[in-house]
């Protein structure tokens, strides 16, 4: 029993001590592996490398360190001892395994022998894998596997066929499989493939073979069989391509060339037709690029069709029938100019387009052997040819279009489908003017303008489109330029589309406009008012009217107060005027200006409106002067029956504030501020200085 118990531990120690052995080495450090080392900061560290041959690694500023062999944690240590004499702060150094691999040197009978890197995990057969696999004739029962001197053989085939993993070796980090060649292989190496050996042919005696070449799928050299035709020696070569030219096949048979007719042989049957064939005969089967095509049944077509070429014509092959044969016409063709060139030199003109359209009466010709049939290239292929659609199935669009042009026209069209055909208006189009002349049931034209604006504004309905009939000629007229910058340029623009603004605005002159427009909409164009407009009287002159008929318009008032009432409505053919602030005095009526007389700085008529106070009309006078009488402030009131006359004591409101204080001001009312001069007590003052000189005057009298 105690010896029992001695064994079981034993045992136990055993296995404890073999796990410890497996796990040290799965963690040790082995050639092939890879390091990576993070230190943030160190771009040169951050990154991977690989334990070479020799068992090292090499870092930068540091060099090659040794690692293979130890441990992850050893490995650490020898990295960190030789980084801190480098650099001072590591407390974020990392270092570890980041893959395992192996370097296996493969050499013998594969593909491509070399030095190979596999995963550690890898077999023997991945192995030869990489290394492109074994060459026929390799030895599978005696691959060798050499690890330093010691050289193990085993059985890949037994591997092969039974699966068992056992039977392969655990590969190890430089490791060298070596496969050796087959005993049964010379010392010649020739490939050997079954394939080609029997496209080669079957001969086995040179002289006597037939050799066939060319356009067949299989060339080579056949037996001479005494029995056997041309078509038996093609059938053994594989057949002839879709290249090869079957009317000419070239046949020397007993020292005598001869040209055979495969086609014809099939379609007559005639056994009489093949050659007859002798030990050592060749045939050649031509391609159909090498030669040239001719004979009493060819009709050639050239020029611009889809397959130029020639075609072998047969008994009522018609013009139609050859040109469909050959493609048709490509879109470069000019097909109201074919030619037919008779085989005897006689030409025929054809028109195509117009035999299609039914315009042209005339039967297509008829088409002999040895005739040639020519189709055009337009003149110019930027173009498209006008006469390829006739004139009453065509609608004319010009003027400001991407594509102006003549448009193939369908009942099932719209006016929208038309402008979205020919790329639609131009930046400059104007769209709110397009005319349109269409040809009614009976032949007449229609003329009417078309506003595609309303049309996209109003969403009206496609009922409301102008009605576009084949033949029918649309103008999209272009929108005038700017007069200030070609003053040529404004007769093109008629009076009934444009209005007129003058006065303070920066670009003055006649612009295009159209009643959906607004009043700020023609004042922005003419680039606004300038600094010295007169806002509070502007002037619209509505011409459209059977009177004449004026409209005032207080553009400050509506900056204030954002009434949209107090704009105006403006139509095309109106005009604007904008007054300038500083107008000449008779510009002025007296019913709308207030006079300033006086002791001012700048005395003169100023407009003046019921929010205005006498304490604006002195400021816009520039305020009174040094030599003035404030407290006499006279305003004479203008009336229709008398005239009334107050005064206002500048110095008093100015002490007190009251407002109450301030007359009343109207439009046509007269303010004159007297001088000091004329105060009550500059009257004393010059009535006793005049006392004292009558009493200087008498007493200068007595004493004499």
């Amino acid at each position: 029993m105690r010896l029992f118990r001695l064994i079981i531990f034993s045992c136990y120690y055993l296995l404890l001590i073999g796990q410890f052995a497996y796990a040290e080495s799965a963690n040790t450090v082995r050639v092939g592996d890879i390091i990576t080392i993070i230190l943030p900061g160190e771009e040169s560290l951050n990154t991977t490398f690989q334990v070479d041959k020799q068992g090292q690694v090499t870092l930068p500023e540091i060099g090659p360190l040794t690692v293979a062999g130890k441990t992850e944690q050893q490995m650490v240590t020898i990295i960190t001892m030789s980084l801190k004499t480098v650099m001072q702060d590591l407390n974020h150094l990392r270092v570890f395994i980041s893959k395992r691999q192996l370097i296996i040197n493969i050499q013998g009978y594969v593909n491509q022998p070399g030095e190979y890197i596999i995963a550690d995990t890898d077999s023997v057969q991945l192995a030869l894998y990489a290394a492109g696999g074994l060459r026929p004739g390799a030895q599978l029962n005696r691959l060798q596997l050499r690890r330093g001197d010691t050289i193990t053989t085993f059985n890949y085939k037994s591997f092969l066929d039974s699966g068992d993993l056992s039977k392969l070796p655990t590969l190890q980090s430089l490791d060298t499989l070596f496969i050796p060649a087959s005993a049964m292989i010379g010392n010649i190496e020739q490939e050997f493939d079954t394939a080609k050996l029997a496209q080669a042919g079957d001969a086995a005696d040179d002289k006597n073979a037939v050799k066939v070449f060319g356009e067949v799928h299989d060339p080579g050299t056949f037996s001479y069989k005494e029995d056997a035709t041309i078509v038996h020696v093609l059938m053994r070569a594989g057949g002839v391509t879709r290249y090869a030219t079957v009317e000419q096949i070239r046949v020397i048979s007993n020292n005598e060339p001869r040209t055979f007719n495969l086609k014809k042989y099939l379609d007559s049957g005639d056994e009489t037709l093949l050659p007859k064939l002798y030990p050592g005969s060749t045939i050649f089967i031509p391609k159909q690029q090498e030669e040239i095509k001719f004979g009493a049944n060819i009709v050639y077509v050239m020029g611009e069709v889809a397959s130029p070429g020639a075609y072998e014509g047969k008994k009522g092959a018609t013009f139609m029938g050859i040109l469909a044969n050959a493609g048709g016409p490509t879109r470069f063709a000019e097909s109201r100019q074919i030619r037919i060139i008779k085989s005897h030199g006689e030409v025929i003109n054809f028109d195509l387009s117009g035999y299609t359209e039914g315009t042209n009466y005339q039967a297509p010709p008829l088409i002999e052997s040895g005739d040639a049939i020519f189709v055009p290239e337009k003149t110019d292929m930027n173009e498209k040819s006008w006469l390829k659609i006739a004139p009453h199935r065509a609608v004319r669009v010009f003027g400001e279009v991407e594509d102006p042009g003549r448009i193939e026209w369908s009942d099932e069209m719209s006016f929208l489908d038309l402008l979205a055909h020919v790329g639609g208006p131009t930046v400059r189009a104007d769209t709110a003017n397009i005319e349109v002349v269409t040809p009614d049931a009976n032949g007449k034209n229609l003329v009417y303008t078309f506003s595609l604006d309303t049309f996209m504004l109003e969403g009206r309905p496609e009922s409301s489109l102008p009605i576009i009939r084949a033949g029918a000629t649309i103008r999209i007229r272009d929108l005038p330029l700017d007069p200030t910058d070609n003053k040529s340029q404004w007769v093109r623009q008629t009076s009934d589309s444009s209005i007129y603004i003058f006065g303070q605005v920066n670009s003055g002159g006649r612009y295009r406009f159209t009643n959906n427009l607004h009043f700020l909409d023609i004042l922005a164009a003419a680039d606004g008012p300038t600094i010295d407009a007169d806002l509070h009287n502007i002037r619209v002159t509505h011409r459209n009217q059977k009177y004449s008929k004026v409209s005032k318009l207080d553009l400050a008032l509506y900056f204030e107060t954002g009434d949209e009432s107090l704009l105006p409505i403006v139509k095309t053919g109106d005009s604007i005027y904008i007054p300038e602030k500083k107008r000449i005095w008779i510009d002025e009526t007296n019913e709308t200006t207030i006079r300033m007389l006086g002791a001012v700085h700048k005395p003169g008529r100023y407009r003046f409106h019921d929010s205005m106070t006498i304490l604006d009309i002195l400021a816009k006078a520039g305020g009174t002067t040094d030599n003035a009488y404030p407290e006499k402030i006279s305003v004479i009131n203008n009336s229709r029956h008398q005239g009334q006359a107050r005064t206002f004591d500048l110095i008093k409101f100015s002490r007190t504030g009251d407002y109450k204080m301030l007359p009343v001001l109207r439009a046509g009312d007269t303010v004159y501020v007297p001088t000091k001069d004329e105060s009550i007590l500059a009257n004393v003052r010059l009535g006793i200085q005049d006392i004292f000189q009558v009493l200087a005057t008498l007493a200068l009298i007595g004493s004499l």
